[in-house]
């Protein structure tokens, strides 16, 4: 099973649909760093086969990808801008669809994962699944956040400690949540590839140890999976 090109206004986008029939749950997919490669679309095609309808754009796909980078990075930064707008676009598409069943969550990975959480406190999310995703600066944007479930690798230096900040941060509100560190993961442990470009290489896989960790990502996606069909339910 495989998914589709497809638009989310004037951005290019992957769609994965499950086998049968549905109406099923939406879920976008907020793609990490190096943008919406296959990676991705393999993550995609598993959701779907666990039974979400997944939308899943292409934030770099407008221009330049060093230009659109550096404008997601900064609408992050801001919490507001292009990146929110076209993620916003992207679940009110999945919703609209006459096979979902209008409830939606987000999923993100590094880059895409910072957004899931930044999005989790806003209107039209149900859940939000959120892989190595650097935490908001301000901890109040999650006051009145969605379900959250987070998965971390404890040998990423780059997010040392965020587990246990965030796990505190969603119990002291009362988000119902499920927040894991994996000792043996680094970053991006969760990809079936490691794709890095050859000229960032050295930093992801030294510095943040960023590779595949199958036994960590077999653990956190039964996670993922379940905690979505909890909260997507309709």
């Amino acid at each position: 099973m495989g998914g589709t090109p497809t638009r989310v206004g004037d951005l290019a986008a992957y769609l994965a649909v499950p086998p049968g029939e549905g109406p099923w749950p939406g879920v976008v997919l907020v793609h990490e760093a190096f943008g919406l490669d296959d990676n991705m679309r393999a993550h995609a095609d598993r959701l779907a086969a666990a039974g979400f309808l997944v939308l899943a754009p292409d934030l770099f796909s407008r221009g330049r990808r060093v230009a659109c980078l550096r404008a997601t990075f900064a609408a992050l930064g801001r919490g507001s801008g292009p990146a929110f707008d076209d993620i916003e676009a992207a679940r009110q598409q999945v919703v609209d669809d006459p096979r979902c069943t209008g409830r939606a969550g987000v999923i993100g990975f590094c880059l895409g994962g910072a957004f899931a959480l930044a999005l989790a406190g806003r209107p039209g999310w149900s859940a939000s699944a959120v892989n190595y995703g650097m935490l908001p600066s301000d901890p109040s944007a999650l006051d009145g956040a969605c379900p959250v479930v987070a998965s971390y690798g404890g040998r990423d230096r780059s997010l040392r400690g965020a587990a246990g900040r965030l796990e505190q941060a969603l119990a002291s509100r009362g988000v119902p949540h499920d927040v894991e560190e994996y000792p043996a993961a680094g970053h991006s442990f969760l990809n079936p590839q490691d794709l890095a470009p050859w000229y960032i290489a050295p930093i992801t896989r030294f510095a943040l140890h960023a590779r595949p960790e199958p036994a960590s990502a077999r653990d956190a996606w039964a996670r993922i999976e379940a905690f979505l069909h909890e909260h997507l339910a309709a």
